[in-house]
């Protein structure tokens, strides 16, 4: 009986709960640590012994510092446009209700949850040389070059980054906002302040948080941003990201490339510490939990033409990208057609990919099952161990076992081909290990979408079912699985969209035999010819599609469990 109220069958003694620990921890240590460990090695001792030379160059040398401040300032553009253009969204979505809202809301999460490479593609179509914009704008005026030059410029990928980050200020802000107590905007009213002077004396204040919290997460994005700025930025424009990728693979400068990672790892680990101390200390999530609202009806010409408006604005920016998607991967120079899907079945002779594109999408399928039972196996022993009550070293596990989301994917793919290449983890050529990096990254995922769900189980139920007389097995089956299983799904689907839409890992540690849809992707918009431009529309709208179906199911499952 007293192992049915611990809430686990498989942790009848509590000594053996931490044999559930061990398995994650050890996953982690593997292929999360001892990688980041050897980046440190071989930036600050290359030879076995210390030396700061590489550090020194980066100061010495005025291209690295370029480089530094490039990405910093680009961040933080990124990061003002998305607040300035989301901020009244999530005043519409936060004050007023209207039809369709909830629908909106999760079609708003769209374009954050898409694969960078898909962002990259949406936008080329849309206004890159060969896209919609410039297609109609010849055809009516009747010129014969693009009307538009914006490929490879610093403009069209920080347009994309306020497409893929403008649900974050909407969900955070917009629920927060949600939140605030009405009769505090209702008596400033009364005392009669304007709704400005309200807006800057008394909403402003208390959103300062949410904002803040908001704005580190989409600098933090915005400055690892590497699938965006690679395909999108060209080969002038560099981040961090994209120098630790070139000086990696093109140059196979792997100790300044462990250096640059270095930076990138201190920088995005300090960012992520003040986030999550600001999320715990003013309750702010991405995803809040539902409480009761402020919001309001329409109730005037005046509201309406401001939400409408509002929407109007939401469309043009979150819309036309993936419509231009669309259309660009039927549009071919024959007129409407499906000759760039059906030529993803063929293998022409001298194909840089040396396979069909639609293998490369069995690829991802495959890495992404995989990597889908990794992540829930060691995500479900780590939730077990997480959700005992009156556990002080959870306080410290959990946290730890969250670092895989504040470290680049970039970072994390270069430590797996510098430490994975020797016995006895000599994985470099393994099948395996695009998946083992796509579960690492999907991990704590697995981990938040499981833990909320399994310590929200009422110990009274538990209790009950011991003294009916139920087994601590038939307890649990009983009583904590009807509550988790939707949960596991929630995490499984997760985890398949996180591996299937994956680019940062995948281009260090795919075999070039074997590539992913993304990869694939990236492969055929940098080879010129308009069928291999056709064609990695077509694929972007394939992953386009699966990995959004995926996360609106998340989204529908969220809702019919209360969790939003």
């Amino acid at each position: 009986m007293a192992g049915s109220l611990d809430g686990d069958c498989f942790a009848v003694n509590p000594r053996t709960r931490y044999l559930l620990i061990a398995p994650p921890l050890i996953f982690m240590g593997l292929f999360f640590f001892y990688p980041l460990m050897r980046i440190f090695m071989l930036s600050l001792a290359p030879e076995g012994s210390l030396d700061l030379g590489g550090v020194k160059k980066l100061f010495h040398t005025g291209y690295y510092a370029r480089v530094l401040w490039f990405t910093t300032w680009q961040a933080a553009l990124s990061t003002l446009l998305t607040l300035i253009l989301a901020m009244p969204a999530a005043f519409v979505f936060a004050r007023y209700e209207f039809k369709g809202k909830t629908l909106i809301q999760s079609l708003t999460t769209v374009p954050f949850v898409l694969p960078t490479v898909v962002t990259a593609a949406a936008f080329k179509a849309l206004l890159g040389q060969g896209g919609l914009v410039n297609a109609a704008g010849m055809h009516m005026f009747g010129l014969e070059g693009p009307i538009i030059h914006l490929d490879h410029t610093v403009e069209l990928f920080l347009l994309a980054h306020v497409f893929y980050n403008y649900t974050v200020v909407l969900r955070i802000v917009g629920g927060f906002w949600a939140r605030l107590p009405r009769h505090l905007h209702d008596a400033a009213r009364m005392l009669g302040a304007s709704e400005t002077t309200i807006f800057l004396k008394v909403t402003l204040p208390l959103l300062a948080p949410a904002i803040l919290a908001a704005s580190l997460l989409v600098f933090v994005f915005c400055f690892t941003s590497f699938g965006v700025v690679l395909i999108l930025g060209g080969p002038r424009l560099a981040t961090l990201e994209v120098e630790i990728y070139r000086q990696a693979v093109h140059l196979f400068n792997l100790p300044l490339a462990a250096t640059l990672s270095l930076i990138q790892i201190v920088f995005t680990f300090c960012l992520m510490a003040v986030y999550t101390r600001l999320e715990r200390s003013a309750s702010v999530a991405l995803i809040p939990e539902a409480v009761k609202k402020t919001a309001g009806a329409l109730r005037s010409g005046k509201d309406r033409l401001v939400v409408g408006t509002c929407l109007f604005f939401m469309t043009l920016l979150l819309g036309t990208p993936i419509l231009a998607l669309f259309i660009r991967s039927f549009l071919t120079d024959s007129g409407p057609g499906f000759a760039y899907y059906l030529a993803l079945f063929e293998n022409r002779q001298q194909s840089i990919l040396y396979i069909a594109p639609a293998a490369a999408m069995l690829n991802s399928l495959g890495y992404a099952l995989v990597a889908t039972l990794i992540a829930l196996f060691f995500g479900w022993l780590a939730t077990a161990f997480l959700s005992a009550p009156r556990q002080k070293i959870a306080t410290t596990l959990d946290p730890l076992l969250m670092l895989p989301l504040s470290t680049s994917a970039v970072t994390l793919g270069f430590g797996f081909i510098i430490a994975l290449d020797k016995p006895p983890l000599n994985l470099r050529s393994s099948w395996l290990l695009p998946a083992i990096a796509h579960a690492l990254v999907a991990l704590p995922f697995v981990i938040r979408s499981l833990l909320p769900a399994w310590r929200s189980i009422p110990q009274s139920l538990r209790e009950a079912a011991a003294m009916l007389g139920a087994s601590p097995r038939r307890a649990w089956i009983a009583v904590d699985w009807p509550i988790l299983n939707r949960a596991l799904v929630v995490g499984a689907v997760f985890a398949f969209a996180i591996s299937m839409g994956e680019f940062g890992a995948t281009v260090f540690v795919a075999r070039p035999q074997a590539p992913t849809l993304p990869l694939a992707i990236y492969r055929f918009l940098n080879h010129p010819g308009a069928l291999n431009y056709g064609q990695a529309m077509a694929m972007s709208c394939l992953l386009m599609v699966t990995t959004a179906a995926g996360f609106l199911l998340l989204e529908k499952l969220r809702a019919a469990s209360g969790d939003f």
